[in-house]
């Protein structure tokens, strides 16, 4: 069966804090601007939604949505043939997240074939310090888990027929650190290798069970380990960069486990997920040297154990860097893995926003775009690129959020972006 013909199938039946380099992380909660320029860097997945998902009010618009941008040809529609197309569902807690706007999530099961939860499926949102401790004195060393932060989303995907990415099962941020310390405590001393393993099969066991049970073919792959490559703060001895340290913050599954923690997360999620489910390795600045070679070579060591089936590719890029042909660069060199590539938080911000600063960003998104065509297997490229999801929907979804990079604006309009998206895709 041919990819387009997979994709087609997937959609009828579907159908934070973090580091860059030496920029400090956003604290949880900061009403922080996390629009991009054209500098070097590019901002994590976790520092733009953890910002962007601060705890203030929603803003919903009383006005139906015109439907000219509800009865229109849909994006996805446009996209199925190459790429499901996805979005990021924003929220930081059970209130403001934006599954509570009828307006955003009426636009997103119209225009895109999966969704991801921008930040409230990662552990510290999950895991139960109290129930945990409870567990401990009763014999019981598992950690506990809670699903109530997770549990709308998913029943919302199932009620409407919504395929959903996993994000994330490891990661060094927004993992709560008394999850690594004797007694389940803030101030324990660190636990020894083997007990943080048999918490970290613990943690993945039941929430993919949780999942996979009470929403079965819901979430239809995992980001089971993200960030893990920095050559800034990199083991010395890890054949793949392994991070050591996010600035000033430890890395607590390195400094518990050790560089295998990557490899085993890999090991449990392959244990307890449905055989359908694809496991992805995640990060950022993956057109940059060395870490592209990191990457690669982290992947492709998992390839050879079964453990892997694609590389997400976060697009926190800005209007002029990194340049097409860096991320072609990159994109090429994973292609020769003959894994699935999912650009996994596609978000291209302005520095002000103005009518030409929105020009340039539309172009900026529609040469993404044709670049992803071009590159796809679908469009005679080398890449098996098989996802391409815009990490959020609406700019200024809530009051204090500041983000520019979307493509609806605050008032559920299409921004050029969308627009420029649509034309590209139109030509196919």
């Amino acid at each position: 069966m041919k990819k387009k013909n997979i994709l087609s199938a997937l959609l009828l039946a579907a159908m934070i804090t973090g580091c860059v380099g030496n920029i400090p992380a956003a604290e949880k909660g900061a009403a922080t601007d996390v629009s991009l320029d054209n500098s070097s860097l590019e901002i994590s997945a976790e520092q733009a939604s953890s910002a962007d998902d601060a705890s203030s009010t929603l803003t919903s618009v009383e006005e139906p949505i015109e439907t000219a941008f509800v009865d229109d040809v849909a994006l996805k529609d446009l996209c199925q043939d190459y790429f499901v197309l996805g979005v990021g569902i924003n929220g930081s807690d059970l209130f403001n997240q934006c599954l509570n706007i009828p307006q955003y999530m009426e636009l997103s099961k119209k225009h895109f074939g999966s969704v991801t939860m921008t930040n409230l499926m990662k552990s510290c949102y999950i895991l139960d310090q109290a129930g945990s401790q409870a567990n401990l004195a009763s014999g019981n060393a598992e950690p506990a888990l809670s699903f109530d932060t997770i549990d709308p989303t998913l029943k919302w995907c199932q009620e409407n027929g919504m395929k959903m990415r996993g994000h994330t099962l490891v990661w060094h941020t927004q993992a709560p650190g008394w999850f690594f310390r004797e007694g389940y405590t803030d101030d324990g001393e660190y636990v020894d290798k083997e007990t943080m393993l048999s918490r970290m099969e613990s943690y993945i066991k039941q929430l993919l069970t949780h999942v996979q049970t009470e929403y079965p073919g819901v979430i239809y792959c995992w980001d089971v380990v993200n960030e893990a490559v920095e050559p800034e703060s990199a083991d010395p001895d890890s054949f793949f960069k392994c991070r050591t340290a996010c600035g000033q913050d430890p890395n607590p599954w390195y400094d518990t486990i050790g560089p295998d923690y990557v490899e085993m997360a890999f090991t449990y999620a392959r244990k307890y997920a449905d055989e359908d489910v694809l496991l992805f390795y995640n990060d950022y600045n993956t057109y940059q040297e060395p870490k592209t070679e990191g990457i690669y070579a982290l992947c492709s060591y998992l390839k050879e154990k079964g453990l892997i089936d694609g590389i997400g590719m976060q697009g926190y890029w800005g209007i002029d860097y990194p340049s097409i042909d860096m991320i072609k660069k990159a994109m090429t060199k994973f292609a020769e893995l003959d894994l699935q590539i999912h650009v996994t938080e596609l978000s291209i911000g302005v520095d002000k926003e103005t009518d030409a600063e929105f020009e340039k960003q539309a172009k900026a998104y529609g040469d993404v775009f044709q670049m992803f065509h071009d590159m796809d297997l679908e469009g005679g490229g080398p890449a098996n690129i098989t996802n391409v999801t815009v990490f959020g929907l609406v700019d200024h979804y809530r009051e204090g959020d500041q983000t520019n990079t979307r493509i609806f604006n605050k008032d559920y309009e299409p921004k050029p972006a969308f627009i420029k998206i649509r034309e590209t895709m139109e030509n196919y």
